[in-house]
């Protein structure tokens, strides 16, 4: 019996399960992170740009390669351990040492990747993150430490997966140009959960930073669909009381239309993709287990006072332009049925004075043709006169009593011609 045949896809779509592994991390360590995103339609950029940069980062270190066409790679370049990955809008770079340095944070950390090879970068940093992993201090308060290192107006701090790790951030940009990112694992904690917990603080900023790309394209675009909407409701009020042209009204609503569905399709990527990393950032703060820590708001109700509203605010901005789109359509629809009615209007008014016009030229065609009979037979009846006057000697009546007697017969036959002839030719 043949052995069953696999889909052609069926490997490749069981290994991209396991594509992007966690890095293992051990406490204490370093780790640095860099999101690169190119500014504009970066889901079409050239993605061997990418790759380019990638391995110019690891022929500096003799690293090797990746695969082609390979989307993540790990390789090891001096005392850091690299992870890259290649999303469908950014790239991501960790960096991570299992040492620490005597200063928190400190932005020589950074230079891991070099200076010239950032200007070089196919794109822009979206974010960047330092991480500063270690042991949690037994039977030590942790409030002195992250006030030193963060900012406490806006610290965030929680338990994660079961108490493995306390977790603290400011979600502000340091002087160096970094988010700050502390990790304070219990004793036992795991490799592979402090990569997780590390990879996951990573993807809730980088999620976060691509997310609010939406936010500002929905504040932007707030002034011009404020303007369009007022216009439109004026366009409507004239409608409605007809002081202008139908047809006038109608070009400028279809202007208007045209530049709602404009303004919707060029946007449509952005608040979509702007609702999926909101998703995202929410199902990864989710995964973390959160439990509040000695009275510090958590990840999750800093998103929801902080990141929340800017996402509510994209998702009103985009129902706002739909619905200002769709109410543009509805008003060209009506306003198109006023000016076919006015049309028709128009046009059985045109038809009704063809037809008096074409019953005036039938009138005027039989007064015509009464005149060419009494025209015709007074020719006729000359002709005949004279043709018939040598017959009055002979008869013993006058040429007056001749020409009496013929004309009504003279009469009568053009009378008939000029009948048959109408005939033939209707």
């Amino acid at each position: 019996m043949p052995p069953i045949q696999d889909h052609p896809l069926r490997y490749q779509l069981t290994n991209e399960l396991h594509a992007r592994p966690f890095p293992a991390m051990s406490s204490p360590c370093t780790v640095v992170y860099l999101a690169v995103k190119q500014p504009n339609e970066a889901e079409h950029r050239d993605r061997m740009q990418d790759l380019l940069h990638l391995t110019d980062l690891l022929d500096r270190h003799g690293a090797p390669h990746p695969k082609p066409g390979a989307t993540h790679h790990m390789a090891q370049i001096g005392r850091h351990m690299l992870k890259w990955e290649q999303h469908s809008e950014f790239v991501s770079y960790t960096a991570y040492c299992n040492t620490l340095g005597a200063r928190a944070f400190d932005p020589a950390d950074f230079e891991v990747f070099p200076a010239d090879w950032l200007e070089q970068a196919p794109g822009q940093r979206i974010t960047s993150a330092m991480i500063r992993v270690q042991p949690r201090p037994e039977g030590e308060s942790l409030k002195p430490i992250l006030h030193d290192w963060l900012v406490p107006e806006s610290l965030a701090v929680s338990q994660v997966l079961s108490g493995s790790a306390v977790v603290g951030g400011d979600f502000r940009i340091d002087p160096a140009g970094h988010m700050r990112f502390a990790v304070f694992t219990a004793p036992g904690t795991g490799h592979n959960r402090i990569g997780r917990i590390v990879q996951r603080l990573c993807e809730i900023e980088t999620y976060r930073a691509m997310a609010m790309l939406g936010f500002s394209r929905a504040r932007g675009l707030t002034p011009t669909i404020s303007a369009l909407d007022t216009h439109l409701s004026e366009m409507m009020a004239e409608m409605t009381g007809g002081s202008a042209p139908a047809e006038q009204t109608l070009s400028q609503l279809l202007t208007v239309s045209a530049e709602l569905e404009a303004m919707a399709a060029r946007s449509a990527f952005r608040f979509s993709a702007t609702g999926a990393y909101d998703a995202l950032v929410n199902q990864r703060v989710s995964l973390l287990r959160e439990e509040r820590h000695k009275g510090f708001q958590t990840l999750e109700e800093f998103m929801l006072r902080r990141f929340e509203p800017a996402m509510r605010t994209v998702k009103s901005t985009e129902k706002r332009l739909d619905a200002l789109a769709n109410r543009a359509r509805r008003a060209g629809e009506l306003l198109r049925t006023r000016v076919d009615v006015e049309r028709s209007a128009q046009n059985q008014a045109l038809l009704a004075s063809m037809d008096r016009r074409a019953d005036l030229a039938l009138r005027l065609q039989h007064t015509v043709e009464g005149l060419s009979v009494v025209a015709i037979s007074y020719y006729a009846v000359s002709l005949a006169g004279y043709a018939l006057y040598p017959l009055t000697a002979a008869l013993g009546i006058s040429k007056g009593t001749l020409t009496a007697l013929i004309t009504l017969p003279v009469v009568g036959l053009v009378w008939l011609g000029v009948r048959r002839i109408r005939k033939k030719l209707h």
